[in-house]
Protein backbone atom coordinates (compact mmCIF):
# COMPACT_ATOMS: atom_id res chain seq x y z
CA UNK A 1 0.00 0.00 0.00
CA UNK A 2 0.90 3.48 -0.58
CA UNK A 3 0.01 6.37 0.97
CA UNK A 4 -0.45 10.35 0.02
CA UNK A 5 -1.45 12.62 2.58
CA UNK A 6 -2.53 15.56 0.68
CA UNK A 7 -4.23 18.21 3.13
CA UNK A 8 -5.46 17.04 6.72
CA UNK A 9 -4.98 13.67 8.20
CA UNK A 10 -6.27 13.89 12.30
CA UNK A 11 -6.48 11.38 14.74
CA UNK A 12 -8.46 7.99 13.86
CA UNK A 13 -9.13 9.25 10.16
CA UNK A 14 -5.84 9.35 10.03
CA UNK A 15 -5.02 5.57 11.63
CA UNK A 16 -7.33 3.96 9.45
CA UNK A 17 -6.64 5.47 6.01
CA UNK A 18 -3.22 3.91 4.69
CA UNK A 19 -1.17 4.70 7.60
CA UNK A 20 1.88 2.80 8.93
CA UNK A 21 0.67 1.36 11.87
CA UNK A 22 -2.44 -0.21 9.41
CA UNK A 23 -0.01 -1.87 7.36
CA UNK A 24 1.18 1.10 4.59
CA UNK A 25 4.50 0.06 2.85
CA UNK A 26 5.00 3.38 2.13
CA UNK A 27 3.56 6.87 3.21
CA UNK A 28 4.41 10.27 1.32
CA UNK A 29 2.43 13.72 2.21
CA UNK A 30 3.02 17.36 0.77
CA UNK A 31 4.64 20.24 2.79
CA UNK A 32 1.16 22.03 3.04
CA UNK A 33 -0.29 18.65 4.68
CA UNK A 34 -1.76 18.43 8.41
CA UNK A 35 -1.06 15.37 10.68
CA UNK A 36 -1.70 15.35 14.01
CA UNK A 37 -4.29 13.85 16.42
CA UNK A 38 -6.80 16.63 16.10
CA UNK A 39 -6.63 20.17 14.49
CA UNK A 40 -5.50 23.09 16.43
CA UNK A 41 -8.74 24.71 17.15
CA UNK A 42 -10.38 21.58 18.31
CA UNK A 43 -6.91 20.65 20.90
CA UNK A 44 -6.41 24.51 21.94
CA UNK A 45 -10.70 24.15 22.88
CA UNK A 46 -10.07 20.79 24.60
CA UNK A 47 -6.78 21.83 26.81
CA UNK A 48 -8.23 25.37 27.66
CA UNK A 49 -11.74 24.72 27.70
CA UNK A 50 -13.99 27.78 27.44
CA UNK A 51 -11.31 29.73 29.97
CA UNK A 52 -11.87 33.65 29.58
CA UNK A 53 -9.18 34.47 27.62
CA UNK A 54 -9.28 37.69 24.44
CA UNK A 55 -9.58 36.07 20.86
CA UNK A 56 -6.26 36.92 19.97
CA UNK A 57 -4.60 35.26 22.54
CA UNK A 58 -6.96 32.35 21.45
CA UNK A 59 -6.17 32.68 17.67
CA UNK A 60 -1.81 32.68 19.18
CA UNK A 61 -2.58 29.59 20.87
CA UNK A 62 -4.15 27.93 17.53
CA UNK A 63 -1.26 29.33 15.59
CA UNK A 64 1.23 28.29 18.15
CA UNK A 65 -0.26 24.51 18.04
CA UNK A 66 -0.34 24.62 14.28
CA UNK A 67 2.83 25.28 13.75
CA UNK A 68 4.22 22.99 16.99
CA UNK A 69 2.01 20.10 16.34
CA UNK A 70 0.93 20.07 12.98
CA UNK A 71 3.53 19.99 10.26
CA UNK A 72 4.68 17.27 7.91
CA UNK A 73 8.40 17.80 9.66
CA UNK A 74 6.83 16.62 12.93
CA UNK A 75 5.48 13.80 11.41
CA UNK A 76 8.28 12.79 9.44
CA UNK A 77 10.83 13.34 12.60
CA UNK A 78 8.21 10.69 14.22
CA UNK A 79 8.51 8.15 11.19
CA UNK A 80 4.63 8.49 10.46
CA UNK A 81 5.48 9.60 7.02
CA UNK A 82 8.65 8.27 4.81
CA UNK A 83 9.09 11.94 2.74
CA UNK A 84 7.23 15.16 2.26
CA UNK A 85 7.12 15.70 -1.42
CA UNK A 86 6.44 18.42 -3.96
CA UNK A 87 3.00 18.39 -5.05
CA UNK A 88 4.58 18.50 -8.59
CA UNK A 89 6.69 15.12 -7.71
CA UNK A 90 3.60 12.74 -6.67
CA UNK A 91 3.30 10.74 -10.05
CA UNK A 92 7.35 9.60 -9.73
CA UNK A 93 7.24 9.23 -6.52
CA UNK A 94 4.09 7.03 -6.09
CA UNK A 95 5.23 5.40 -9.35
CA UNK A 96 8.51 4.86 -8.26
CA UNK A 97 7.35 3.70 -4.51
CA UNK A 98 4.74 1.05 -6.73
CA UNK A 99 7.97 0.15 -8.80
CA UNK A 100 10.25 -0.84 -5.83
CA UNK A 101 7.32 -2.68 -4.05
CA UNK A 102 6.51 -5.08 -7.15
CA UNK A 103 8.32 -7.75 -6.18
CA UNK A 104 7.40 -7.91 -2.40
CA UNK A 105 5.15 -10.51 -1.76
CA UNK A 106 2.72 -10.36 1.27
CA UNK A 107 2.53 -13.69 3.83
CA UNK A 108 -0.88 -13.90 5.18
CA UNK A 109 -2.16 -16.78 7.79
CA UNK A 110 -3.38 -19.66 6.57
CA UNK A 111 -7.15 -18.97 8.41
CA UNK A 112 -9.04 -15.98 8.22
CA UNK A 113 -10.21 -16.01 11.26
CA UNK A 114 -7.85 -16.87 14.82
CA UNK A 115 -10.92 -18.16 17.07
CA UNK A 116 -12.91 -20.20 15.19
CA UNK A 117 -16.64 -20.92 15.65
CA UNK A 118 -17.33 -24.40 17.87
Amino acid sequence: RVCVILRKAYGGAYIVMASRGMGSDYVVCWPNAEIAVMGASGAIGLLYGRKEMPDADRQQLVDDYQTDYCTPRVASERGYVDAVIEPRDTRRVVVGAFEALRSKREHLPKRRHANPPQ
